[in-house]
């Protein structure tokens, strides 16, 4: 006899009834019929639009439909030109000439010009941890004409072009100068982009739907597509995200055929959907994603580093995989702070986070500063994953001697809460648990090992010895000194707390088999994708 999970029996029972108001009145029917349009449940609602303000994945995937980079990785993370058509570098490697491709448009008719690129990797380098690093080193960034612009440099940089053309947060996107003058840390609110598709305002409905229709002046690169690099082409008229706040609701969306493509589908899914033979199941992501519990650092307890590393030995990879995500072959341990299996990982300095006890960080804890200060842990419920996270967390922290207040509340509001420095009593927050795709914290650049509390990312860890090591990872001038300044690199996080790192895991995507042309990457692309 079958044995039902509630999740299998709630599916069963919900297949059965109508399907709440959605796609299958927002697609085609109201669109026209003679266009072709791609249903997506994205993995968030979107209600932050500035994909230089924040970090956000559902942010940076808006950000890919409507603007365009300079560069961009292609299926080997190696950069390759976009909106650039050729560039030069000087023999002392320190002025960097780029020339822009002809017929370049911004959405509302207007030229892309040089002028817009400088501005906009300027408000970029404030914000990015690899953006950062570059303008250290940048003496000048400025127009020669309306298609050229050139950067020089203080000493030869080794990754000039990786940064520019960095495949996820924070994405160097090009905006027009009026709005890349905005201040890098207020949001924007002039969504013009040069991308394949045009963000459409007026359809916005923040919490159901986001529309994106096809840009017609766009000229994509005659080259294939490979990740982010090569040719962008629209292959439908418009993309709506609808946005479904349960993973249940969604399900059903996608196998009665009310959607296109299912971003994130919880892992104890995938199954159901699998046994359809309507629908694709698979892993797009091949280095899969890191977990992340961060602690703000600005207020107590966490602004004392040995109450965080305590918090760490509290910590087990393997409870946070078999709730997060589910069955074993969607995640593994890995206690290095870059992706196992990528050229920077290695266990160095990770004693903390192996301990995975509770009882041992009981006894750690009481060597330190903590007085009973409540942690407050924000707690994103539309987001089964991270929901889960925070839940084993929160278990733990209580059995090594934490007071723990949990506050729910919906991803968008905790990406918007976690850029204040506020007070507890004030509205501030103790910890909020993440991801990373592995892309993203591949080597010392990522913004998530920042060690400048000014700069650096949600959590502000200070610390730095962190900092010099980060700065010596790109003009290291060999490969055994970047190896040294990645490890000394992961030395510091450890030392100071900076994040608890709770395994590598990966996320299939789920989508009808009338979709095709989707591009293998650790980020989700809807160029080039077209439906039957």
């Amino acid at each position: 006899m079958k044995r039902w999970t509630k999740r299998e029996f709630l599916v069963a029972s919900a297949s059965t009834l109508a399907l709440p108001l959605g796609a299958s009145v927002l697609g085609k029917a109201a669109y026209g019929q003679d266009k072709s349009v791609l249903r997506v449940i994205p993995h968030a609602d979107l209600k932050n639009l500035d994909p230089i303000w924040t970090t956000a994945y559902i942010t940076r995937n808006h950000g890919y439909l409507i603007y365009d980079t300079l560069f961009a990785m292609d299926e080997d993370f190696k950069p390759q030109p976009q909106m650039v058509d050729s560039w030069t570098v000087s023999d002392d490697k320190k002025t960097w000439t780029f020339t822009l491709r002809e017929g370049l448009k911004f959405h509302d008719g207007a030229p892309v010009k040089a002028e817009d690129c400088v501005a906009s990797l300027k408000r970029w380098g404030a914000r990015d941890g690899m953006g950062q690093q570059l303008m250290n080193v940048t003496d000048s960034l400025e127009a020669v004409d309306d298609r050229t612009f050139e950067m020089k440099l203080s000493v030869p940089y080794g990754l000039v072009l990786e940064s520019i053309g960095k495949i996820s947060s924070n994405v160097p996107f090009m905006m027009p100068k009026r709005v890349a003058e905005t201040d890098p840390f207020e949001q924007i609110k002039d969504y013009t982009g040069s991308g394949p598709f045009r963000f459409v305002s007026e359809e916005w409905t923040p919490g159901s739907k986001v529309v994106y229709e096809k840009f017609e002046d766009y000229v994509p690169r005659d080259e294939p597509p490979s990740a982010a690099a090569g040719g962008k082409v629209a292959k439908v008229d418009r993309v709506e995200w609808l946005y479904f706040p349960d993973q249940t609701t969604a399900m059903n969306a996608l196998l009665a055929g009310e959607v296109d493509y299912f971003e994130q589908p919880a892992n104890d899914l995938t199954p159901i959907l699998e046994s359809n033979p309507d629908i694709t199941v698979e892993v797009n992501d091949p280095l899969g994603n890191i977990g992340f519990a961060r602690f703000n650092h600005l207020l107590p307890p966490f602004n004392d580093p040995e109450v965080c590393r305590a918090a760490i030995m509290a910590m087990k990879q393997e409870d946070y995989m078999a709730a997060g995500v589910g069955d074993q072959k969607y995640w593994n341990t890995c206690f290095s702070v870059y992706p196992c299996g990528t050229p920077n990982a290695s266990e160095v300095g990770s004693d903390v986070m192996k301990v995975g006890d509770p009882a041992k960080a009981k006894e750690a804890l009481a060597k330190t500063s903590y007085d009973g200060t409540p942690v407050v842990i924000m707690q994103p419920t539309d987001i089964p994953l991270l929901s889960a996270f925070s839940l084993v967390t929160a278990e733990a922290l209580r059995k090594a001697g934490f007071k723990v207040e949990m506050q729910a509340m919906d991803w968008s509001t905790l990406t918007s809460r976690r850029a204040g420095r506020e007070p507890v009593d004030k509205g501030g927050w103790n910890m909020f648990h993440t991801w990373w795709i592995g892309a993203d914290v591949i080597d010392p650049m990522s913004i998530a090992f920042s060690g400048d509390p000014e700069k650096g990312w949600f959590g502000w860890a200070s610390d730095e010895q962190l900092e010099e090591a980060r700065k010596a990872y790109p003009l290291a001038k060999t490969e055994e000194e970047k190896l040294a300044a990645a490890h000394k690199v992961q030395e510091r996080l450890w030392a100071i707390g900076a994040s608890g790192h709770l395994g590598q895991f990966f996320v299939p995507v789920a989508y009808s088999k009338k979709v095709s042309g989707l591009i293998r990457s650790p980020v989700q692309f809807f160029w080039n994708l077209s439906v039957s």
